[in-house]
């Protein structure tokens, strides 16, 4: 696809991407490169806790985190807990506080229900099926892990046409979860409301966005203040990884959505 070639004129050292639908994958640049991913670890640890519960070692309506929470409202980001540390700021299920310390309670929730390490369960549970062989996490749960292109576009076709998970529990993730609250994105301020799922966020109308003005607003996935970003969108049968190596700010906005807008373009055309 030549909309990958545009980023070749990005201000980045390395960048790699890949396009995916249901009948295969483009990719641009070293697909095999390492990246650290930042917040798109999010995605593959949600992953993770959501094989868990399919499996039965814990359920999405386990107590975790503050009194009153659950495993649901960690993954959702509507337990209360702060950003980056355990504290709380606000009631159970009234506001939607992004925070990566829930994920780092996520991890220790599986862990103890599983005795098993989380990072080896999320190498067992999600990458060994999946043959994620260059992804690891080896930081918090909430930011750590590195993975490549490759990998990654694997990661995304199994969003697409799941197998992990039961296409019951699949399509649940993807939706929101306690609607209606209101929260901010980090990078693009706040939303009313800030739909999010199981670990992943969700689209619906809000503007600005990392995604693409012509994404649907089922759209899902994330995107890491290192330069990365994964959105599915459902509507399309497609989804879009991007990796860079320079860390997100002012000069991702407008190439992010200008790049967005003509994947979905393309794929619309190609339809």
């Amino acid at each position: 696809m030549s909309v990958l070639e545009a980023l070749d004129s990005w201000p980045v050292d390395n960048v790699a991407a890949a396009i995916v639908t249901t009948e295969g994958v483009v990719a641009h640049g070293d697909t095999a490169r390492i990246y650290e991913l930042a917040s798109v670890t999010k995605l593959l640890v949600a992953e993770a806790v959501l094989v868990a519960v399919e499996e039965g070692a814990v359920e999405l309506d386990d107590a975790a985190g503050p009194p009153g929470a659950t495993i649901a409202h960690l993954l959702a980001h509507a337990s209360g807990l702060a950003f980056d540390k355990r504290e709380v700021e606000a009631p159970v299920g009234e506001k939607r506080i992004y925070s990566s310390a829930g994920f780092e309670v996520l991890a220790e929730t599986v862990e103890a229900a599983t005795e098993i390490a989380f990072a080896d369960y999320l190498a067992e549970g999600v990458c060994a099926p999946l043959g994620l062989s260059s992804t690891t996490l080896d930081g918090p749960a909430g930011h750590g892990a590195r993975s490549s292109v490759d990998d990654l576009a694997v990661f995304a076709a199994e969003m697409l046409q799941p197998r992990l998970l039961s296409s019951d529990l699949a399509d649940s993730a993807h939706s929101v979860w306690f609607p209606g609250l209101d929260g901010f994105v980090p990078g693009y301020g706040k939303h009313k409301p800030n739909d999010w799922g199981l670990g992943f966020e969700i689209r619906s109308h809000k503007s600005p966005h990392w995604t693409g003005t012509r994404n649907s607003p089922s759209t899902f996935g994330h995107f890491g203040q290192s330069g990365t970003y994964l959105w599915v969108d459902p509507e399309l049968a497609a989804a879009c990884v991007v990796l860079t190596d320079r860390p997100f700010g002012a000069w991702a906005k407008p190439l992010w959505t200008e790049f967005n807008d003509a994947v979905v373009d393309t794929l619309v055309a190609d339809d």
